[in-house]
């Protein structure tokens, strides 16, 4: 096995400190909860900011195909930069899942991907697990495509959707325009990815990747993996501000966080998003040296997918009264880490695949 380093790099803390920046700036609580009332005003503007001004679209492209040539630890460090804040754009689902599953194609949709002048989105159930079954359409001799993809994330701020359909070889990926399919947005759970159903009637499509399941399963191992990034960032946020707010408000005449109760809360909180911090770091290492990754994948989200829901209950509850309203973000994160748990599968599901994986005998 590779020899892998989970200390962060130079600059890797460097990327971590751009995307803060322009977040801080660009992505307050107030925007991103507008979201709830249907107010997108934030993220395409957003969007770009990240993919074309930031250049983080093409992270994971190599620089022959237009990309930065960077690698899945960049991409992570990007991810819980984006779980910190709830960023409702499309990076995990376009900049990870769909160009992973574009690399190699030799597709000249890949460099328009990484440049930022296309965004598309894997036409997959956002609760595909890698190791599923997976979803496809038809497809006739012209290349027209038919068929019905529901839950898909991404779908609203994609150009190009990638879908599967039965080709010369097997299962095939095709890439169809946003435009030609019809749309349906679903009102989601986590309104910061929000989920469509999409309909192909007919429509065109290019065939861009011949092995197509082989693409479509590499990707969403990738994003499995890089999904964990974002949970911790979710729940390093909840840890943060729920410790900031229990120092100052003050209960029965003491600061409510010296209460030995709660300090025995947070040092389990504590102890769990450290613990998720190195299941997430290894999983985005194990990607980027491609060793070991679907074990990595699968211990990550086992661990992460609830560490993330267990971090926003807590920032909930240890908030109070105030941790209930609207105004707090403390929803944003609950919400956002209840719809990431089963986003690329459950936790139960990573688990009884680590099992296969590591080959430990059934009862």
């Amino acid at each position: 096995m590779t020899d892998l380093n989970l200390v962060y790099t130079e600059i890797e803390d460097d990327v971590r400190g751009v995307v803060r920046s322009v977040l801080t700036s660009q992505c307050r609580p107030d925007a991103v909860t507008a979201l709830y009332d249907g107010d997108r005003a934030l993220v395409d503007n957003l969007w770009k900011n990240i993919a074309v001004d930031l250049g983080l679209a093409g992270l994971l492209v190599p620089e022959a195909e237009g990309g930065a040539g960077a690698s899945a630890r960049e991409a992570a460090v990007v991810l819980e930069e984006l779980g910190r804040f709830v960023a409702p754009v499309p990076f995990l689902t376009s900049a990870v899942v769909a160009t992973t599953a574009l690399l190699g194609s030799g597709s000249a949709l890949l460099g328009r991907l990484a440049a930022g002048e296309r965004t598309a989105a894997l036409a997959v159930p956002l609760s595909t697990a890698a190791h599923a079954v997976l979803p496809s359409v038809a497809v006739d001799a012209d290349n027209r495509v038919t068929g019905t993809v529901t839950s898909v994330a991404g779908a609203l701020e994609a150009d190009v959707l990638l879908v599967l359909a039965p080709g010369p070889e097997g299962l095939a990926l095709y890439a169809v325009s946003a435009a030609d399919a019809q749309l349906a947005p679903v009102v989601s759970f986590d309104m910061t990815r929000q989920l469509a159903d999409i309909v192909f009637d007919g429509v065109t499509g290019e065939l861009v990747v011949a092995d197509g399941e082989a693409a479509v399963r590499r990707a969403l191992t990738a994003g499995a993996a890089l999904l964990a990034s974002e949970q911790y960032g979710i729940a390093r946020w909840c840890l943060d501000e729920t410790v900031a707010y229990l120092k100052e408000r003050r209960q029965f005449g003491r600061v409510v966080g010296g209460f030995q109760a709660i300090k025995h809360r947070l040092a389990d909180l504590y102890t769990a998003v450290e613990s998720g911090n190195a299941a997430a770091r290894y999983a985005a290492a194990t990607l980027a040296a491609d060793d070991d990754v679907p074990v990595a994948a699968a211990v990550a989200q086992a661990f992460c997918s609830d560490l993330a829901v267990y971090a926003g209950e807590e920032a909930v509850q240890l908030h109070g009264g105030m941790g209930m309203t609207w105004e707090h973000p403390a929803h944003l994160y609950l919400k956002r880490a209840k719809a990431d748990q089963i986003a690329f599968g459950t936790a139960g599901a990573h688990r009884a695949r680590l099992a296969e994986l590591v080959e430990v005998p059934g009862p």
